[in-house]
């Protein structure tokens, strides 16, 4: 049996969109199976005493910046640092990946994932927007009309609760969230740990 990491995220996370090609490619690099579950990070943020970004501190926000600039530079991933939607309410998103994923499986929703984060922080895109939504989905090659309707029912929304109630659960407060036989590793940082953790036998 194939190890499983679980992959707890919000799709307008900047060190999510560093992070994310990265973590797919090593994920199928050691074969593991990847528990996709977006989540409502300003929920967390609330109960696990995290600010949203314009309650932080100046020097906290300026110092955010010098570091997505460094990893940005580092990885040679294209990147706005402050893209023209954002902040930007990525809870439709969160829910288009999870329909995504109940109807494609999760190699579909992973490419979706980077899709989106590419559209916010490469492309100046709003997620926010069911249009654009409709524009990334529909040039991936599925029914994004269809998958846009599934995203709205009930137990799409009910699978985005389930995966913000574990994030919780799981003592998790911030994105991207990785999680590997119990242990937890926070940030796109921490990935040369998630792959030690996923090339263990």
């Amino acid at each position: 049996m194939s190890k499983v990491c679980e992959y707890f995220f919000a799709p307008h996370s900047p060190f999510a969109y560093l992070g994310h090609a990265r973590f797919v490619a090593m994920a199928k690099q050691h074969q593991v199976q990847v528990a996709l579950k977006p989540f409502d990070l300003s929920k967390v943020f609330g109960l696990s005493g995290g600010l949203p970004l314009a309650k932080r501190a100046p020097q906290r926000q300026a110092y955010r910046l010098k570091e997505l600039a460094r990893w940005s530079a580092y990885l040679e991933l294209p990147m706005h640092l402050q893209p023209t939607y954002f902040p930007v309410q990525s809870d439709a998103a969160a829910r288009l990946i999870i329909a995504t994923q109940l109807a494609h499986g999760t190699t579909a929703a992973l490419d979706l994932t980077g899709a989106i984060m590419r559209g916010i922080w490469a492309e100046q895109k709003n997620i926010a927007d069911n249009d654009t939504l409709l524009a990334i989905v529909n040039s991936l090659g599925h029914d994004g009309m269809s998958l846009l309707k599934s995203s709205e029912t009930a137990s799409v929304q009910a699978e985005f609760d389930r995966f913000t109630e574990e994030a919780s659960a799981a003592n998790v407060f911030g994105a991207p969230w990785y999680i590997v036989d119990g242990e937890g590793y926070w940030g796109q940082d921490r990935l040369d740990f998630v792959e030690r953790a996923l090339a263990a036998k």
